[in-house]
């Protein structure tokens, strides 16, 4: 899909929405994050993420390729008297500039192309928040296609160059019905 027809489907599907919510590894582990700096929510969407970063006092930027979302984004950060730096990006490893945030946050959103880039965009002892689904997944939400669907502990290859901070990939053990069972959740330090 080129970028266009990209930008297309992520605006009709932000248009009929009205909010998000903070990603379980962010708002888990919120205890983690650094007391300032600069932080980036990459495929921000509606920005939960960016306003939640925002309201722990770093200095954020939010960036998605949907133009609908990115506006929707800013109107909420203005009524709640947040700073913060929302734009329309077309995200590819072209456009992560090198040793740059303290953190990255992602949720669901998948590009394994971008992982050096993105860890590359990462300061020195900077933290990568990352959430997304799994392929064994139990639930209907998320995407169908298995290429946008993690393999059991791809994460921890994927950013194998970071230190392990946290991880949880529930699977199918124990209780189906109890913990998070569609997605994997990872923290990472660059060091």
């Amino acid at each position: 899909m080129n970028k266009l027809a990209t930008q297309a489907k992520w605006d009709q599907i932000y248009q009929n929405s009205t909010c998000s919510e903070v990603a379980d590894v962010l708002r888990e582990n919120e205890f983690l994050l650094p007391e300032k700096g600069l932080a980036l929510d990459l495929a921000c969407g509606l920005g939960a993420n960016a306003v939640f970063l925002a309201e722990k006092g770093l200095e954020t930027h939010a960036w998605d390729i949907s133009s609908v979302a990115i506006e929707k984004l800013k109107k909420n950060a203005e009524k709640k008297g947040l700073k913060l730096s929302a734009k329309q990006h077309y995200i590819d490893f072209k456009n992560l500039p090198k040793n740059t945030f303290d953190v990255i946050v992602l949720s669901h959103f998948l590009d394994r192309t971008l992982c050096n880039a993105i860890m590359g965009a990462l300061k020195s002892d900077g933290l990568l928040f990352y959430q997304t689904y799994v392929r064994g997944k139990l639930g209907s939400s998320g995407p169908k296609n298995p290429d946008f669907l993690l393999a059991r502990n791809e994460l921890l290859k994927l950013f194998s160059p970071l230190k392990l901070v946290v991880y949880r990939e529930n699977s199918l053990v124990g209780d189906l019905d109890c913990g998070e069972r569609d997605e994997a959740l990872f923290v990472g330090q660059k060091c």
